[in-house]
């Protein structure tokens, strides 16, 4: 196990609509250590999923990743972060409306605000989208762990219709693209 102190060690904060869809996503990637699923970008203190869910937090459903910079770049997540959702879409991703699933990114360094600012634009250069990118890139300023029960969701219920209507489409373009960037299974 990774020391929590380590030095290759960093973290990112990131929605792109439902937490359980990008936690499922990012748990895919070699050199992931976590992801927690919770809340960020509002004002509300220590908020509920209910809480959140009225769309009157200001928060969005996020992750936070804690990953190994010597086997995953920031660079790395982006890639994977902007084919997982749809950031053309304000308010929205699919059927789930509302400002809790907007696409953010809030920054832990200014490195990160950079490479995040440079990477939209290059996506934008390249014509990747139809329409334009509409993902806040702010500071992070608070991160609320959800509650337990939204852990780890996707594994403990992938049969439950949303996991496997709207998380495993998502999850098998996400092993599909990023291939070489699995963390290998066993069996």
């Amino acid at each position: 196990m990774t020391l929590p102190n380590d030095p290759t060690l960093e973290t990112a904060t990131l929605g792109g609509g439902c937490f359980w869809c990008l936690e499922a996503v990012f748990q895919e990637l070699d050199g992931t250590v976590s992801v927690i699923p919770g809340y960020a970008g509002g004002w509300l203190p220590n908020p509920s999923y209910e809480d959140v869910c009225t769309g009157r937090t200001g928060h969005a459903e996020v992750v936070q990743v804690t990953y190994d910079t010597a086997r995953l770049s920031f660079a790395d997540l982006l890639d994977v972060f902007f084919a997982a959702h749809d950031p053309t879409t304000p308010d929205r991703q699919g059927n789930d409306v509302g400002p809790q699933y907007r696409s953010i990114v809030l920054y832990h360094s200014e490195e990160q605000r950079k490479t995040t600012i440079d990477y939209i634009r290059e996506l934008h250069e390249r014509g990747v989208f139809d329409r334009s990118i509409v993902t806040e890139v702010v500071p992070l300023e608070a991160f609320y762990p959800a509650e337990e029960y939204h852990r780890d969701y996707y594994q403990r219920h992938p049969t439950q219709p949303y996991c496997a209507l709207v998380i495993s489409p998502k999850v098998a373009k996400i092993r599909k693209t990023f291939a070489a960037r699995l963390k290998r299974r066993s069996g």
